[in-house]
């Protein structure tokens, strides 16, 4: 538990820093433009489910219709493949598990995994009745000495595999869909062994994000489309 402990502080103290990078690429931009947001979301419930396929195995999501700019700007992201290839870059057992950076879809900037984005955030979309409990996807942020708004990654964001050590970042990080299958995936990506720096020895993919229509079909759904690459891509909490 000692060793949780610190590592759950060695997590927070990670995000109050800057992120280390001087390009657009690898920093997001302060807040979203309204025509960057003009996506349809058409034919689509107002908490839509989707499939994140991994190496070890499917997450079932629902997103939260109390959060809508993070729902919108997921669809947005699937449909343009964003996902597609990112690893988990960061776990830690008995936490969480983290994805969405682009930059680790290149192997030359590992030293930059966590620090990459689509080049804007997101508005903080807090809500009490929405906390942290087991398979919740928050998004994942800066610290608040370089983000006082508290304002979302525009595409990194976090799965809690374990409730009671990630109830202290309720009110903290917008929360904005949670798992409905897949748990047993949640806990065995959570468990892989990984290095110094909570990054999985063996690389761990999201192969795709599908949306699964209302039949439960897992095709694809108000022109949301499922592409696959070959490279690898993870996320990070800034």
């Amino acid at each position: 538990m000692g060793k949780r402990i610190f590592r759950f502080i060695l997590f927070v103290a990670t995000l109050a820093l800057p992120a280390a990078c001087s390009t657009s690429l690898n920093q997001d931009k302060a807040g979203t433009k309204d025509e960057d947001m003009d996506i349809s979301t058409k034919g689509m419930a107002e908490e839509p489910v989707f499939d994140i396929v991994t190496d070890l195995g499917t997450i079932r999501v629902k997103l939260y219709n109390e959060t809508p700019k993070h729902r919108d700007n997921f669809i947005k992201l699937v449909s343009e493949g964003f996902y597609n290839g990112v690893l988990f870059h960061r776990v830690i057992d008995g936490f969480m598990i983290q994805t969405g950076d682009p930059l680790t879809k290149n192997p030359g900037k590992a030293d930059l995994y966590g620090t990459g984005g689509p080049g804007y955030t997101l508005p903080a979309e807090f809500n009490r009745s929405l906390t942290h409990k087991k398979g919740v996807l928050a998004a994942a942020r800066r610290g608040d000495a370089a983000n006082p708004k508290k304002e979302s990654s525009g595409s990194q964001f976090y799965i809690v595999q374990d409730e009671a050590n990630c109830r202290q970042l309720d009110g903290e990080y917008t929360v904005f869909g949670e798992t409905i299958d897949g748990f047993d995936v949640i806990d065995k990506i959570a468990s892989v062994p990984t290095d110094r720096r909570d990054r999985p020895v063996d690389d761990v993919h999201i192969k795709c994000i599908k949306a699964v229509t209302p039949e439960g079909s897992g095709q694809e759904a108000a022109g949301i489309q499922n592409q696959t690459t070959s490279a690898a891509d993870s996320t990070d909490v800034e």
